[in-house]
């Protein structure tokens, strides 16, 4: 009779828990540091870098440094674009007809 009145011993117990805390009170709970000063220093960091850096990629910015690489270059460009334009126009750049 004993032996009835007890539970297995392979019955499953489960149990819920609902912990109500902030991200920071997790983290301190699981002694996980706190990375918040870190991050925050290093976004900064970042910001001033992109805030300094974006001049340089201005359309302004890029053509000056396109033109300053190439400064021989810079009628050639203007020649190649001038042909270009006036390809279908069989004229050249003084306006003459070259048809014959």
């Amino acid at each position: 009779m004993l032996a009835q009145a007890r539970a297995p011993r392979d019955t499953l117990m489960r149990a819920t828990i609902n912990i109500e805390c902030t991200p920071a009170e997790a983290r301190a709970f699981f002694g996980l540091p706190d990375v918040q000063p870190m991050q925050a220093a290093m976004m900064d960091r970042l910001q001033e870098r992109m805030v300094s850096e974006i001049d340089r990629f201005s359309p302004e910015a890029l053509v000056n440094q396109w033109l300053a690489t190439l400064p021989q270059n810079v009628e050639r460009m203007q020649d190649l674009f001038a042909n270009m334009f006036l390809a279908g126009t069989d004229q050249d750049r003084t306006g003459t007809d070259q048809r014959g």
